[in-house]
Order: C-alpha cells, then sequence, then structure tokens
C-alpha cells in the first residue's frame, strides 16, 4: 500500500526529495516545509504526481 512520492519546491520547482506514503491513510497530497539548495532556505514542498 506504500507508495514512493516526489516532493517539488513550490518556489523553484526542483524536484529534491522522495518519499513514501500510505495511500490509505491519507489519500490527499503531501506538504512538508524541507531545505531548498538552489535557494539556500526552507520552502515548502508539495507532492507531484
Amino acid at each position: 500500500m506504500r507508495v514512493t512520492i516526489t516532493l517539488a519546491c513550490t518556489e523553484c520547482g526542483d524536484r529534491n526529495y522522495t518519499t513514501t506514503k500510505n495511500k490509505r491513510n491519507h489519500p490527499e497530497r503531501l506538504e512538508l516545509k524541507k531545505y531548498s539548495p538552489r535557494l539556500k532556505k526552507y520552502t515548502i514542498h508539495r507532492e507531484t504526481r
């Protein structure tokens, strides 16, 4: 049931991180605050399809 997802920065669009999530428990898109190396600051990263 766990699937691999990619997290993309909302400001620059870079796909910096991959993680897994359980689609049955969390069907909505995941949003995490992660470090963006290009911008050199913490930004919101959103799940991409």
